[in-house]
Parts: structure tokens; C-alpha cells; sequence
């Protein structure tokens, strides 16, 4: 049983984000939706991470994959989709300067400290509109939900973890 490794490794998948601000929700709706259609295998945990902050450090630490759905600014069109991974991560985290990217810099670093930073993979999404207080995601962005929940599987696939749609 070769996969009996992987299926010992951790992975977390983490949406963060303040569903108040429009598309500055988009991770947690895509945690959401994953949730709804998605059952998967035990060693995967899909988290809301909302705006959890350093509370953010304890469930963070114990996962050895992490795989985080946010919006980020990343000078694209609204809608275009990123995987960011290794170097390319704290760069783009500290260009977005919104209010739980910097708590959640902070609990990587402390990670970091602890000597226990799971690898990251950072799936994020080109916002439209974060700026104005409303719970839906505008509908270029809602538009990316899908394409993003692909991009998860994909993740998860290559990970060796396993799921399967809810039976309705």
C-alpha cells in the first residue's frame, strides 16, 4: 500500500477573507461550496478561516499541506486565477495589505518559528471589488467559484488525498 504515506499527511484547505467586503469573501465561499458538494477523505480538513487571524496558528501548524483561497491583488483582470507557491508567497501577501493577510503572514511566520510550516499553496483570485460592504461576490467573481473548486481538486488529486460528491 504505497498510498498509506500520503494518506498519513495532513492537508488543509483554507479559505480566508471578511465575507462583508464583496469579493474580499471569495475564499470562504468557495469553502463553503466545497463543503456543500464535497466529502473528503480524513486526513483533508476544509476550514473557514474567515478573518481567524492568529487563531489561525494552532490549526495551521498542525497540517503539513496547506492549500489557502483568498482574493488577491496581483495586477490582473478581476476574475483571473493565481497558484502561488514557495518565493512568490510572501511578496504577494504583503502587496495585498488587507487586514487578515497580515494575521495570516503573522501565523506563517510563527510557523516558521515553531518549525512547522506546512507547504503552502496559495489559490487566489484577481478581486473586482473589495472595497464596498455587501455579502454577495459581484458576478465576474462568482464566476471564478467553480474554475477555483477545480483547481482545489486538482491540488488534492495531486496530493494523493481522495473525495467524492455528497449524495443528495
Amino acid at each position: 500500500m504505497q498510498s498509506q504515506h500520503m494518506q498519513s499527511q495532513h492537508i488543509m484547505i483554507l479559505g480566508v477573507g471578511s465575507v462583508l467586503f464583496g469579493d474580499e469573501g471569495f475564499g470562504v465561499r468557495v469553502i463553503e461550496k466545497l463543503k456543500e458538494i464535497y466529502e473528503f477523505s480524513e486526513n483533508v480538513s476544509v476550514v473557514d478561516g474567515g478573518v481567524l487571524g492568529l487563531t489561525l496558528l494552532g490549526i495551521i501548524s498542525e497540517s503539513d499541506y496547506l492549500i489557502v483561497i483568498d482574493a488577491i491583488r496581483n495586477k490582473g483582470a478581476p476574475g483571473d486565477l493565481y497558484r502561488l507557491e514557495g518565493d512568490m508567497i510572501p511578496a504577494r501577501i504583503r502587496a495585498k495589505n488587507s487586514l487578515h493577510q497580515v494575521d495570516f503572514l503573522e501565523a506563517l511566520t510563527l510557523c516558521q518559528a515553531l518549525d512547522k510550516v506546512p507547504e503552502t499553496v496559495i489559490l487566489g483570485v484577481e478581486p473586482m471589488d473589495i472595497e464596498t460592504l455587501s455579502v454577495e461576490l459581484t458576478p465576474t467573481i462568482q464566476k471564478s467559484v467553480d474554475p477555483m473548486i477545480d483547481m482545489v481538486l486538482a491540488e488534492i488529486d495531486h496530493l494523493g488525498a481522495s473525495y467524492h460528491k455528497r449524495s443528495n
